[in-house]
């Protein structure tokens, strides 16, 4: 089956479905290591917004700019671009962890991909070394799947904002519709950054919003002896 003969609204909404199998249950918005560096349950909602604001949108962007990529080159050049891309969102992800929890959910979006859709792109992807981000594969998916820019900026923003809710679900049970509303409310409040990340196409461009306080979070997380999830 190839993306092309399905709808893109069908596959943007597989992907958005918290239960496909991505390996989105084992990460945690990096909400997890956040409450075990002494941030308070209290701050979930302040943190939701500033997730998307750093990390998520360096994602969002490196998403967007791939799709713009496989969709304008192919052979050598579409293989130097993506290289390019990567090393723009490495410079933006310094920190070990975070970068292993990025290509972590990139191997579970590549698994996935590759057994509904067989495509020499995909494949070149999953033998790259180091194994490549999640943003890369998701825009990657989002132009064979022909999803528009705009939606493929909103997905990368709404998984995170859906993995953060949910983990936080399970690490301090409250209603679930309270962390929907979180999520939609953290969503809306980006609408106008996912207008500005749809419209990038270069690299450069890519935003460098990096949040310090969750880079170290995170490293500490990776080494935690008690930890739910991996991220």
């Amino acid at each position: 089956m190839l993306p092309g003969t399905l709808s893109p609204t069908t596959v943007l909404l597989l992907l958005a479905d918290g239960r496909a199998p991505v390996g989105g249950n084992v990460n945690s918005g990096g909400l997890e290591p956040a409450l075990q560096g002494g941030m308070s349950p209290t701050e979930v909602r302040r943190f939701l917004v500033a997730r998307l604001r750093t990390s998520a949108a360096v994602e969002a962007g490196v998403a967007v700019v791939t799709r713009h990529a496989v969709d304008a080159a192919a052979g050598a050049a579409l293989t130097l671009r993506i290289d390019e891309i990567e090393d723009h969102w490495a410079a933006r992800t310094p920190g070990p962890a975070q970068r292993d929890a990025s290509r972590l959910l990139a191997r579970g979006y590549l698994r996935l991909a590759r057994n509904l859709w067989p495509s020499t792109v995909l494949d070149d992807l999953d033998t790259r070394t180091p194994r490549p981000s999640r943003g890369l594969v998701v825009g990657a998916i989002a132009a064979l799947a022909r999803i528009p820019a705009i939606d493929t900026a909103r997905l990368v923003l709404y998984e995170e904002a859906q993995a953060i809710v949910a983990a936080f679900l399970k690490l301090h049970p409250t209603d679930p519709a309270t962390g929907s509303r979180w999520a939609l409310e953290a969503c809306a409040h980006l609408e106008p950054l996912i207008a500005e990340l749809s419209a990038l196409t270069d690299p450069a461009d890519i935003p460098a919003t990096g949040g310090p306080q969750t880079e170290l979070w995170a490293e500490a997380h990776a080494s935690a002896p008690e930890r739910l999830f991996r991220a």
